[in-house]
């Protein structure tokens, strides 16, 4: 039996959380889509001060939500990041702390209660596209953790026998990763138009912005900045195509949408590798003592800054849930906060989302 790890009684024992739940009937579940973009930096969205290029979709989520300046990923790499998102537990307490490869034998423990496993018993359709990353032997894939439809590479696209999965089965064994971006976003909006009558969470796992970096032949050259603006360009065009098929579907004022880099940019990779600005030695002096890209110098205090937006729709039946989300995302997990409108410090990002997680399953 799996252990109870994601804070499930905790939105209820908040005062603050608790009022807020208990303010409104809510007559629906809401539904969630996590935006995961795969070692994206601080400061590669024009909202977080790129000048290169923009990034209107990303942007308007900002726009329309809250921009958190200050969210720590789990972990500076790829797997733990996931399980610590997935779990809502620090990576190390799972013995998560490398990224699994594919002729590894191991993968996220099968103890651990994941984020879809906990809203399938609150009748939620659950879904991931993209990049799994927390073990490729099919025990530890998506479909055995609560995930009910899963496509895409279960590892990082520059590891060996790249190819595509849908559920179990390797469905494609030669991939093209210029159109890779392109056919995750399909395959999102396909999700969406399946399991539109009925809650559903999806994980949309991007590879992109991961080295070796590749976008489709419309973007080539779109951001006059070389390939990794261009492939920026298309991770925020894919943002605005699944936000746009919510819209279609009379599902904006229903879905939580949450967008976040894994872990934050691969700097050694110089233009291939995204920017961490104002982070590390160009941070102002307000923020310093803040981890604003991953550090493998010391071994320690490794956590990495990654831009984080949250949204949700403000139809009148849900009057309560922005300001419930928010809360519970950043008190019930314990997190530091000082905020205003639009500002917002977070830490320990993977257990507010459990948390919250609960709180939509009592709802």
């Amino acid at each position: 039996m799996k252990t109870k790890n994601l804070l499930l009684g905790l939105a209820l024992t908040s005062p603050i959380a608790a009022k807020a739940v208990k303010s409104a009937p809510v007559e629906k579940k809401p539904n969630v889509v996590i935006f995961f973009i795969d070692d994206m930096g601080y400061s590669d969205i024009s909202c977080y001060g790129q000048k290169k290029w923009k990034t209107p979709n990303i942007d308007q989520l900002a726009e329309n939500g809250i921009r958190f300046t200050d969210a720590y990923s789990a972990s500076p790499i790829c797997s733990p990041s996931r399980a610590g998102l997935l779990t809502g537990r620090y990576p190390a307490r799972m013995g998560i702390q490398q990224v699994f490869f594919p002729d590894n034998y191991t993968g996220i423990p099968q103890k651990e209660l994941l984020i879809p496993e906990l809203l399938k018993t609150a009748g939620y359709t659950t879904g991931i596209i993209g990049k799994w990353h927390l073990g490729s032997r099919e025990k530890f894939l998506p479909l055995q953790n609560g995930f009910d439809e899963y496509f895409g590479i279960p590892y990082s696209n520059d590891m060996s026998s790249q190819v595509y999965l849908r559920g179990n089965d390797v469905v494609q064994f030669h991939i093209d990763q210029s159109h890779m971006t392109k056919k995750y976003t399909e395959e999102a909006i396909s999700f969406i138009d399946r399991h539109k009558d009925q809650p559903f969470f999806l994980e949309l796992a991007h590879n992109m912005m991961h080295v070796p970096i590749f976008c489709s032949p419309e973007f080539r050259g779109k951001s006059g900045a070389g390939l990794y603006g261009d492939a920026v360009l298309e991770v925020d065009w894919s943002i605005g195509q699944v936000m746009a098929e919510l819209k279609k579907q009379g599902l904006l004022d229903n879905t939580l949408v949450i967008f976040s880099s894994d872990n934050g940019p691969w700097l050694q990779e110089g233009p291939l590798g995204g920017e961490a600005k104002p982070c590390g030695k160009e941070r102002p002096p307000a923020t310093k003592g803040a981890s604003g890209f991953r550090s493998s110098l010391t071994g320690k205090g490794k956590s990495s800054r990654a831009p984080t937006m949250k949204w949700f729709g403000t139809s009148t039946g849900f009057q309560p849930w922005p300001i419930s989300a928010v809360l519970l995302f950043l008190t019930a997990s314990g997190s530091m906060v000082t905020t205003s409108r639009a500002y917002c410090y977070v830490e320990r990002r993977a257990q507010a989302m459990c948390t919250l997680t609960s709180a939509i399953i009592k709802t």
